[in-house]
């Protein structure tokens, strides 16, 4: 049986500013932690209001865990020689959740496509170096309804299993919420799903 995979890679804060020239062009370095298209945005607006002066800001994203989306943009540099390269870094840091913008103001010389393939792939890199990169677990959250006469059974369960309990409802009866690994999905749900009296769904 083969092990699931329940980590990944990310980082939490926007990365140091990094710099990487290359015949006067200068390409500065930025990672950020983002979850939607609409931070990717925010992102690159608040890039372009610090650096009103340059060419282009050429950046890739990837979103997910079991299903990745990802987009690699050029910003008129020739077709896959900035985007790309930028996006082989976050594959090859193997780093998800992330955004990566390199902001280049252009030297006065022309780099070459393959110039320009090197300089936005180190100028990634630098940005990726300059990061905190941390592993994280892919949980699966799970929500257990039971009565009163259950909690001592439930939270048995809980301590032994060492689950984490993001949210709690104790009013008629009681309704947890907990969030398990995503290995140990499977076992956790059918613990509780053969508890008497304890109702468990996932969540999402």
């Amino acid at each position: 049986m083969s092990e699931i995979k329940d980590t990944y890679k990310t980082i939490d804060v926007p990365s140091e500013e990094t710099l990487f020239k290359d015949r006067n062009s200068k390409f500065f370095g930025y990672a950020f932690p983002v979850f939607t298209e609409e931070e990717v945005k925010e992102a690159i607006e608040g890039l372009k209001k610090k650096h009103h002066s340059a060419r282009h800001f050429c950046y890739a994203w990837q979103f997910g865990t079991d299903k990745i989306r990802f987009r690699a943009n050029d910003d008129g540099e020739p077709s896959n020689s900035a985007g790309m390269p930028i996006y082989g870094q976050i594959q090859a840091f193997d780093v998800t959740n992330v955004l990566i913008v390199s902001v280049r103001y252009f030297g006065g010389t022309k780099l070459g496509v393959g110039g320009l393939i090197n300089a936005y792939r180190t100028s990634a890199q630098y940005a990726l170096e300059a990061s905190e990169i941390k592993e994280k677990t892919i949980d699966v959250e799970y929500v257990l309804s039971f009565g009163y006469d259950m909690m001592n059974k439930v939270q048995r369960v809980v301590k032994e299993r060492n689950l984490n309990i993001i949210a709690q409802k104790l009013e008629m009866d009681c309704q947890y919420t907990i969030a398990v690994r995503k290995k140990d999905a499977q076992t956790i749900f059918d613990i509780f799903d053969n508890l008497f009296k304890v109702d468990i769904k996932e969540v999402g």
